[in-house]
């Protein structure tokens, strides 16, 4: 199954020069790389699968739908429902513990909070006894693991994580892309890594390469 299809897209930033993005698919458990220096438009890519910016030229497809843009219901419900983020700043609630966390993450997604299946993804990950804690009683790599578990919660399509190897150490990175592959191919999700980190090539069979631009 066909779970990402991004073709002809172009994106530009007032005052800046367009950015080209090379056309791609992604069957389900596949696992690519998208790699670039700074400002070559990774994060803006993913902003413009995830819908969270108004795509201006070309088509993406996510699970055979057009991305839908802006707040309305059916973007974020495609969002929650067919796309599981991992951010930089992994932004867990900081109130909530991290099993309401991914409970919240099943509502956005318009299903009921089941917490069975969110248990079920923090034991996958080894933190199913940190479930009742909040984020900032955790360390480092254990929200790194819970943002990974409200990703999956779901059972997502596709899986986008925006540089997750930033500033780890080298033992750190290789054990954050293990989890992040192991979890999506174990899920049946394809998965899009954007990185500028050389060492995630290691652990990544397919690059999509973005040439230098100017975007953030």
């Amino acid at each position: 199954m066909t779970v990402l299809a991004i073709s002809n897209v172009r994106y530009t930033y007032p005052g800046r020069l367009p950015i080209s993005f090379p056309d791609c698919v992604l069957e389900a458990g596949a696992v690519a790389a998208l790699v670039g220096p700074s400002g070559s438009g990774k994060s803006t890519l993913l902003m413009l699968i995830a819908g969270l910016l108004k795509l201006q030229t070309g088509h993406i497809e996510v699970a055979g739908k057009a991305v839908e843009t802006g707040p309305g219901a059916a973007g974020d419900r495609l969002r929650s429902r067919s796309i599981g983020m991992v951010l930089q700043s992994f932004q867990l609630l900081p109130r909530l513990t991290i099993l309401e966390n991914l409970t919240v993450a099943q509502f956005l997604a318009g299903r009921p909070a089941d917490h069975t299946l969110a248990l079920d993804a923090l034991e996958a990950l080894g933190i199913a006894d940190l479930a009742h804690e909040i984020p900032g009683r955790l360390s480092r790599g254990q929200v790194q693991r819970a943002s990974i578990a409200r990703a999956v919660v779901n059972r997502p399509d596709l899986i986008l994580a925006d540089e997750p190897t930033s500033s780890l150490d080298d033992a750190a990175a290789d054990g954050a892309l293990d989890l992040l592959i192991g979890e999506s191919r174990k899920r049946g999700a394809a998965l899009l890594i954007a990185t500028h980190d050389s060492r995630v090539k290691r652990h990544v069979p397919t690059i999509v390469a973005l040439a230098t631009g100017k975007a953030k």
